[in-house]
């Protein structure tokens, strides 16, 4: 399933196992209690990977290896074509994704289990002019998080721009006058 927002933000493949073809071509999810929650660390290396995938996806225009390193559900969903057009405005769009390596990753809310064995993380990057948000599912493959759906876009961060100076009223003053002994 492919959901395109009107701001040029793509959500690839979020296939969700629902879908029976799909969920018939997955190998069969591991119990909840088996599947490890990330730390802080891992959860950043794993939107850092992310990022730097679908970055160079869209410097040379084919996103065959991001679609190799994802999880089986986002192979069957998405050819390489496909990724091409879904993420078509985000590479027209410019925005240089090689920024988000250098921020930490500010989340929405605590990562969540949309389902056992899918991992969903919200949040944004607060790079100026341009923040980066995010929406990411992982789905957990053979012992290790594997990419599942992507949405990410450009967001303008609201910045207030000063007024002019508001003149302040006369402050009383209160002086010191030195004592005489």
């Amino acid at each position: 399933m492919v959901k395109r927002s009107g701001s040029g933000q793509a959500l690839a493949a979020l296939a969700l196992i629902l879908a029976a073809p799909v969920s018939a071509q997955q190998p069969s999810q591991p119990p909840a209690s088996s599947v490890p929650v990330p730390s802080e660390l891992e959860l950043a290396k794993l939107i850092w990977s992310t990022m730097a995938a679908v970055h160079h996806a869209n410097q040379a225009g084919n996103y065959s290896v991001l679609r190799d390193l994802a999880a089986p559900g986002f192979q069957v969903n998405n050819d390489a074509a496909k990724l091409t057009q879904i993420f078509a405005s985000l590479r027209s769009s410019g925005v240089d994704l090689s920024n988000t390596l250098l921020l930490a990753p500010t989340y929405r809310g605590a990562p969540q289990l949309a389902q056992p064995g899918l991992l969903r993380i919200q949040g944004y990057f607060g790079l100026r002019p341009t923040a980066i948000n995010f929406d990411l599912y992982y789905q957990w493959v053979q012992g290790k998080w594997r990419l599942f759906g992507v949405s990410i876009g450009p967001a303008q961060i609201a910045t207030q721009q000063p007024g002019p100076p508001q003149p302040q009223p006369p402050q009383p003053r209160q002086g010191n006058t030195p004592r005489r002994p």
